[in-house]
């Protein structure tokens, strides 16, 4: 307990003399500043400050066709792979037998 008591005495000291100090300096101490401060970029008055909004339709590019996930029959037979993997099989058990 009277270890306790002269650790928090000394705390107290400690903070006492660091309040003591920082009144005592100048009223307008000089800090360090830790970055540079922004510049802006040479040019940046001609430029945009965002791009254009692209212009969309809204309607979808004929250019490219869409094309099926599984290829027709004749594309099968012919020996196109599919694009997707054939899907798994149900399992299914047998029935619950009533008690």
């Amino acid at each position: 307990m009277l270890l306790a008591g002269v650790m928090v005495t000394a705390g107290l000291v400690v903070a006492g003399l660091s309040v003591a100090q920082l009144r005592a300096s100048d009223p307008h101490p000089q800090m360090a500043q830790a970055t540079q401060p922004l510049r802006s970029t040479p040019g940046a008055e001609t430029k945009p400050s965002a791009p254009a909004e692209p212009t969309t339709t809204g309607a979808r590019p004929s250019g490219t066709p869409p094309e099926p996930a599984r290829p027709d029959t004749d594309a099968q037979k012919a020996g196109a792979p599919t694009a997707l993997p054939p899907a798994p099989a149900e399992k299914s058990a047998p029935p619950i037998k009533e008690r």
